[in-house]
């Protein structure tokens, strides 16, 4: 593919090039006062109570039920800890479906 050329004693328009002074505008800073706003979200002490109930036990799961107590009772253990319980909950919760997607 080759270039187009300019029709004989003419030539294209100049390109744009950078604004003078050869940088361009600064970027905006942080809103005056320093800092910004702080992220809507829940109180720092706001913790997950435990699953509601249902009222139902019959319907539900054994193994499930018990996954979803032990992701509730996570939330009380130290962060390292609470890794090891969702790790084995979902290992749980991903049995109990792989079976019942069997039946």
């Amino acid at each position: 593919m080759s270039r187009p050329t300019p029709p004989p004693g003419a030539s294209f328009p100049a390109r744009p090039g950078p604004p003078a002074g050869g940088s361009f505008p600064a970027r905006p800073g942080p809103p005056a006062g320093g800092s910004f706003p702080a992220r809507p979200g829940p109180p720092p002490d706001a913790r997950p109570g435990p699953p509601p109930d249902f009222g139902d036990d019959e319907t539900r799961h054994p193994a499930v039920d018990a996954a979803v107590r032990a992701i509730a009772n996570a939330a009380t253990l130290a962060p390292a800890d609470q890794i090891a319980q969702y790790e084995a909950a979902y290992e749980t919760l991903r049995e109990t479906l792989a079976t019942i997607d069997q039946t």
